[in-house]
């Protein structure tokens, strides 16, 4: 419109300079006879150039002499051979061959003996048979002890698989053998006196049987079921059976993910600590876990619930429904290098003897097992890298559990009849815990033969019937190291750090119905340090040197149990193919 407006005053402009011209030019000039004398006849001067082609004005014109002339060419022999090109070589490390089957067998201080074989051997394809025999015995010598310090831990396993073109399946069965040693007698409240006449060794017996099925491409996953059976010398007795099984199930063109698990538990100890009285715990617990997961951009997130009825079959709870949360969130923040995660979950912790003799060999056939009702979890945490070779993970948790068990010394019997009465043995006090933790995780890759991590945990608690949380440790932290020095020697390192934890030592009197407290004793925070050396003979042969609590530091894992000072282990391993 600009432009437009800018031409109509242009011409407008012109038009009436023109007018006022022409008005002029009739006001001023007359009209007048011009004769012509000769016409005009204008021409074109030449422009001074160069031309294309200039002409010679030359006096002397000379012509070009013809010349002629031969090419005298002369043979010269030549013994120049161009080399060949040839690709460049990578030094590429030799290939290390794998062997299915290896056994293992080290001997060192304390007397102490430690073997394990891993067999596994290929009948067909996708058909295999395997197992594994694992030893680990000392005959013991703590100093200080009063009583036998003594282990020994065996366990044996046998397994079957096959792959079909639907679905894989597998069986195994095994069976375990421990024996340990009630050797925390609280000194000097008791002397060589007692402890001549006591009979401390306390034995366990285990066997197993289970079955896998996995199937492809099919919308029911997997399934399990396992049964254990375990004992001990002492007249207890553990069945415990477990179904579990998965699936996706179609609803509206999507898929929940559901897992079903059926739990049961049934025990009796001879008697509890005080009377001849049995003890009989179990329950049967259902649990359906339904969950749908959304993923969008960066984010990833799974929505569910656990749903758990307990029906209780045992002298200890009752039954009831229970249901807790299942969710949880990740978001890449930064692509690898940074995601943040979160999650609000729940659930049905169901505890046995076996599990608890497992974490403490040292408890005593007298134990009041029931579930742990964990009300929620809920985490927050961060994790990454902050290079191709350092990965990092920080995260925070708080968790309230409700019946939570907690080891505490069992009291000194006044009256006591039992080998584990004296205040060398451990039981169980349930509480309701609330658990805040934060945690730090450090992994480096400083190349491909080195490795380091470190981890760091902080604990806080907070009990309701309990003055403390028994045993358990304020922090606890962790570093390790592998090297693989050359293509032969090869090193690697563990130090464990666990913080202070407290018990109580009590005495108990039946008859008079008092129970005294002797003290609550701080267990002392304790740094475990351990490594090893190896030498590769061959690639089926190789030779070690191991040193464990190099420290030694005769720390106290549980009140009134020292551990093994400095102890060296020397061994070989050897791999092979059948």
């Amino acid at each position: 419109m600009l432009k437009q407006i800018k031409y109509i005053s242009l011409i407008a402009v012109l038009i009436s300079t023109a007018s006022f011209a022409q008005e002029r030019t009739k006001d001023t000039l007359d009209s007048e006879v011009v004769n012509v004398v000769k016409p005009y006849t204008p021409t074109v001067a030449d422009a001074f150039k160069i031309k294309e082609t200039p002409v010679l004005d030359d006096d002397v014109n000379t012509s070009k002499k013809e010349i002629k002339y031969n090419i005298f060419s002369i043979p010269v022999a030549s013994t120049f051979t161009p080399a060949k090109g040839k690709a460049a070589t990578v030094n590429r490390p030799k290939a290390v061959k794998l062997y299915d089957n290896y056994a293992s067998l080290g001997v060192g201080t304390y007397t102490t003996i430690l073997g394990e074989v891993y067999l596994n051997h290929e009948l067909g394809r996708g058909e295999n048979v395997g197992g594994y025999f694992t030893h680990h015995s000392s005959s013991g010598g703590i100093d200080g002890v009063l009583l036998d310090d003594d282990f020994i831990d065996t366990k044996l396993n046998v397994n079957y698989s096959q792959r079909l073109r639907d679905l894989s399946w597998s069986i195994e069965a095994g069976g375990l053998f421990q024996k340990y040693n009630w050797y925390g007698l609280p000194q000097p409240y008791f002397d060589e006196t007692t402890a001549d006449t006591l009979n401390v060794g306390h034995q366990f017996y285990g066997g197993n049987v289970g079955g896998k099925v996995k199937f492809h491409d099919y919308l029911f996953k997997d399934a399990s079921a396992y049964y254990r059976r375990f004992g001990d010398n002492q007249g207890s007795g553990e069945n415990r059976f477990v179904v579990k099984a998965s699936a996706d199930v179609p609803i509206q063109d999507e898929l929940i993910s559901t897992q079903i698990t059926i739990d049961y538990i049934n025990g009796t100890f001879d008697r509890n600590f005080y009377t001849d009285n049995k003890l009989n715990y179990g329950n049967v617990s259902f649990g359906i876990a339904p969950s749908y997961q959304l993923t969008q951009d960066n984010l990833t997130l799974n929505l569910g619930v656990n749903l758990v009825y307990k029906n209780n079959t045992g002298d200890f709870g009752a039954s009831k429904l229970h249901i807790y949360p299942n969710i949880t969130a990740s978001l890449r923040v930064v692509d690898e290098l940074m995601i943040a995660y979160g999650g609000l979950e729940g659930g049905f912790h169901q505890h046995s003897y076996y599990d608890f003799a497992q974490e403490n060999p040292f408890v005593s056939p007298t134990l009041r097992i029931s579930p742990t009702d964990q009300k929620y979890n809920l985490s927050v945490g961060l994790k990454g890298k902050l290079s191709n070779s350092i990965s990092y993970n920080v995260s925070g948790r708080y968790m309230n559990e409700f019946n939570k068990a907690l080891y505490t010394s069992n009291p000194v019997f006044v009256e006591a009849t039992e080998d584990y009465q004296y205040g060398n043995s451990f039981g169980l006090i349930h509480d309701d815990v609330k658990t805040l933790s934060f945690a730090g995780e450090l992994n480096v890759d400083v190349n491909r033969n080195f490795k380091l991590g470190a981890k760091v945990e902080y604990f806080s608690y907070s009990t309701i019937a309990e003055a403390e949380a028994w045993n358990l440790p304020d922090l606890k932290g962790s570093l390790f190291m592998d090297y693989q020095i050359d293509e032969n020697w090869f090193a690697g390192a563990g130090m464990f750090y666990v913080g202070e934890r407290k018990d109580q030592f009590l005495q108990y009197s039946y008859i008079q119905d008092i129970t005294s407290i002797q003290g609550t004793k701080t267990l002392d925070s304790y740094f475990d340090a351990n490594a090893h050396v190896g030498y590769r003979f061959d690639d089926q042969l190789s030779f070690y040197v191991k040193a464990n609590n190099i420290a030694d530091k005769k720390y106290e894992r549980w009140i009134n149990t020292p551990v093994q000072g400095i102890q060296f282990l020397v061994g070989a391993t050897y791999q092979f193919d059948f």
